[in-house]
């Protein structure tokens, strides 16, 4: 159900950045491989690798090691989770790109009053690179990275956090995300939480106990107002 113009002031959706807002595998794979062939070992596929994104680098350089049987101790090593980073921030937009409506969808939300902000398991100075390059932050008052709070997700005072930056209140706020850590962080601080059925994660979405699936970006806004209807509905019952 639609709302009315400006129903959403006071309300504060949060975003995950890889696998919610955007496609980033392209890129993030595309550093993983180049480390890898730089090690003497064999690229990785994308959709393995892919489903690995939304637990960090670190995972994925180990992922690596791992389908080559090498050492995944050097895998570990700080120097080459460094050089990650660097060959990362040096392509970062070469392939990625918001997946279809993310713009549109934005738009649409911020007119009608929400505060909308990213809380995400990359690094800010990264993420804030990686919305810059595609044109994507000015849609957002803040870009929360596990570096800008006290504890990461899963923990829900990522996203508690997060909305106090913004001035929101975390009794009117959803999260919005693709894997566990987005659910569990929102069920921690008592957010709902929508789930894309096309983002990264190993464990199947819908087991992961979020309150809304959807299957396209564009139908965030129709979650987010069946999320919405339910909350007015439990308050005026009490």
């Amino acid at each position: 159900m639609r709302m009315t113009d400006r129903d959403l002031d006071g309300w504060t959706i949060l975003f995950d950045l890889d696998g919610t807002l955007v496609d980033s595998a392209p890129d993030l794979i595309g550093t993983l491989n180049r480390l890898l062939v730089e090690e003497g070992l064999p690229p990785v596929e994308m959709e393995a690798a892919s489903a690995l994104i939304g637990s960090g680098a670190r995972a994925l350089l180990v992922h690596g090691f791992e389908a080559a049987g090498a050492d995944v101790e050097r895998a570990r090593s700080e120097a080459l989770f460094e050089r990650f980073l660097v060959d990362y921030a040096g392509h970062i937009a070469d392939g990625s790109r918001p997946f279809e409506g993310v713009v549109e969808t934005l738009e649409r939300l911020k007119a009608r009053g929400a505060v909308l902000a990213v809380a995400t398991n990359k690094r800010s100075d990264l993420s804030e690179l990686l919305l810059e390059k595609l044109g994507l932050k000015d849609h957002f008052a803040a870009v929360v990275g596990p570096d800008r709070v006290s504890a990461r997700k899963p923990s829900g005072a990522h996203l508690i956090e997060a909305v106090a930056k913004v001035g929101g209140d975390a009794a009117r706020a959803i999260m919005v995300g693709d894997a566990a850590p987005d659910a569990e962080a929102a069920r921690d601080a008592g957010m709902p939480c929508v789930l894309t059925t096309f983002g990264y994660t190993p464990a199947p979405v819908e087991d992961l106990g979020g309150d809304v699936l959807i299957d396209a970006f564009e139908d965030v806004e129709e979650a987010i107002d069946g999320l919405l209807t339910d909350h007015y509905v439990r308050r005026a019952l009490g």
